[in-house]
């Protein structure tokens, strides 16, 4: 697997990060703070902040901005997989849609989306810093990140709702063979051409495809193929 896809995949599995905008009331002087994100399909992150906020302030003042997140499950910060975004954040115009897809990963953000303050900034990324553990150090280039568009993106509706109308005990079954999750109410909440998020109890749970999936068709079978290897 590319270093690009094995990022991509860490940033997707992620859900929080730690934002540094340029302060514009301290004069260019990196400002960090923590904000939900969610990884759109493709390669971009979405986030959702206020017009009251300091690194909205920051933003609007000058868009470069960074946004690391890391396995914050393993108490070994200096050997654990990481990456960083380096890019510049910019309004989304299409406020409704990037809601649909936000708010399935984010459902306690439907109060701060019904706010008008409220609003959808897109990091596009420049370039990737990626750690994967000792001696898997790269950086990536923004065009190696980037996904190009596919058919999965218009299908993701139609092969949720499949999945959580006739499949949930393979989704349990999955979260119970990949995580060690004994769940009793699960749903497929995204899936995108590099694996699919489960909402398991309440946990979001990310299973990574072995190989990346462009159509529906193509993640019906990966999808079998982890069903089957839950069942053995």
């Amino acid at each position: 697997m590319s270093a690009a896809r094995e990022a991509r995949q860490l940033l997707r599995a992620h859900r929080y990060g730690a934002l540094c905008t340029l302060s514009k009331r301290f004069d260019g002087h990196p400002f960090g703070s923590i904000t939900p994100y969610l990884t759109d399909h493709d390669g971009s992150v979405l986030i959702l902040i206020s017009t009251l906020a300091e690194h909205t302030k920051n933003i609007l003042a000058d868009p470069r901005v960074s946004l690391i997140t890391h396995n914050q499950d393993d108490p070994h910060i200096q050997t654990q997989g990481r990456v960083t975004i380096v890019g510049a954040a910019h309004l989304v115009a299409e406020r409704e849609q990037a809601g649909k897809r936000y708010l399935r990963y984010f459902p306690e953000a439907q109060t701060y989306f019904a706010m008008h303050d409220f609003s959808f900034y897109r990091i596009a990324p420049q370039a990737i810093r990626y750690i994967g553990g000792f001696g898997n150090i790269h950086w990536i280039t923004a065009e190696d990140h980037a996904v190009k568009s596919h058919a999965l993106i218009e299908q993701e509706d139609e092969v949720i709702a499949h999945m959580n109308a006739d499949h949930s005990d393979a989704l349990r079954n999955c979260c119970r063979h990949f995580h060690q999750c004994a769940a009793t109410e699960v749903e497929m909440i995204g899936i995108d051409c590099d694996g699919y998020d489960v909402r398991a109890d309440g946990k979001v749970l990310r299973f990574d495809f072995k190989e990346a999936v462009l159509d529906a068709q193509e993640a019906r079978h990966a999808l079998i193929e982890m069903a089957h290897s839950a069942n053995s």
